[in-house]
């Protein structure tokens, strides 16, 4: 029995056609949406490229960029499919190619449906690559004066100000690193000296941020030096008093920032899914009613439509049966071959009479 059987008269089968043209300039307009999409992500992404460790995270705009070009393709020749199954002469010349054409689309919605996922699924990753890049972003920060690394320092701060964020998990993360370039160091203060001697790796380690950390909305003029020290400060505790320094740490800012990014995106490629589901199934309709009309010179008789033959059950049994009969024939030519090489292995023997 096949599934999703539909009777169609001529007015339906001309309603399905002009239906499902529309939906693939629809389609196409979606694809353009994508491709926009990822290529927005992309140019994001590559913003802050110094501070990710890797270009994994580029997979999910470059896969949103191919559907968009690809959902693009396969919908204009859908559309003009649908454009010329209006006339019986014009659709005959793609007959041959709609199988093929529909087993395609197949694979693409899976491909659709994967990068929706993907884009959902992507956060794990984009963690691990923010929280290697920003540590070493940060601790390049203080090399001005070195070629290739001079532009960190203003990368960090616009970072920091942009995103109202601090270090990588939070501001004592600058703590462990030396952010001071020595250049601006007075190397014959005794307090700079007992600073880089208290230290293993002779760091200048400070419990201060840069001034990008501090937050502009607090009405106390900013603590960026001696954070921890009460002592230092009037009226201060920076265990207990809200400090005027960003408390997010720039991960997790930028985790928040990319992650409700791709699932915007991914909802959007989900939807886009869900239509070009639609339209296969539109498709396949539109084929087989096209395909099971008996009288061709008569186009007004009623045709039959469905989107498989046999049931979902008799389908998969088929599938099956024909790989299996593809690794029996397979098998059976490598036995052949075997057979061949031990007949042409042997030599014949030869007896001699004295």
């Amino acid at each position: 029995m096949a599934l999703l059987k539909v009777k169609f008269n001529q007015k339906k089968r001309v309603k399905l056609a002009q239906g499902l043209w529309l939906m693939n300039w629809f389609s196409v307009f979606a694809g353009i949406l994508v491709f926009s999409m990822g290529l927005f992500l992309k140019i994001e992404l590559r913003k802050r490229s110094e501070v990710m460790d890797n270009s994994e995270s580029h997979f999910v705009p470059n896969s949103l960029i191919l559907m968009g070009i690809l959902s693009c393709a396969f919908n204009g020749f859908a559309g003009k499919i649908c454009y010329d199954s209006l006339d019986p002469a014009k659709f005959a010349k793609w007959k041959p190619l709609l199988k093929p054409y529909l087993a395609l689309c197949f694979f693409f919605n899976i491909l659709i449906f994967f990068i929706a996922l993907i884009c959902f699924l992507m956060r794990g990753s984009l963690d691990s690559t923010l929280a290697q890049g920003l540590k070493n972003g940060m601790k390049f920060y203080r090399d001005t004066d070195t070629p290739g690394r001079c532009f960190m320092k203003k990368t960090i701060d616009m970072l920091q100000i942009e995103f109202k964020c601090c270090g990588n998990n939070g501001f004592k993360d600058w703590f462990e690193i030396q952010w001071i370039s020595n250049r601006y160091l007075d190397f014959s203060s005794k307090e700079v000296k007992d600073r880089i001697k208290s230290n293993v790796d002779g760091r200048y380690l400070v419990d201060g941020v840069p001034f990008s950390c501090c937050n502009p909305s607090s009405p106390r003029p900013c603590i960026q030096y001696q954070v921890t020290n009460n002592s230092a400060h009037y009226s201060y505790d920076y265990q207990t008093e809200e400090l005027n320094l960003w408390r997010r740490g720039c991960r997790e800012a930028l985790l928040h920032y990319y992650s409700s990014m791709m699932s915007s995106m991914g909802a959007v490629v989900l939807l886009v899914w869900l239509f070009e589901m639609a339209v296969m199934v539109g498709l396949r309709l539109l084929h087989t009613s096209l395909e099971s009309i008996t009288n061709p010179e008569d186009p007004e008789c009623e045709s039959e439509g469905w989107i498989l033959e046999n049931s979902l059950k008799d389908t998969f049994k088929s599938a099956l049966e024909n790989l299996k009969k593809i690794g029996k024939f397979n098998q059976v030519e490598a036995d052949a071959e075997g057979a061949g090489g031990e007949e042409g292995g042997k030599t014949p023997a030869i007896t001699t009479v004295s």
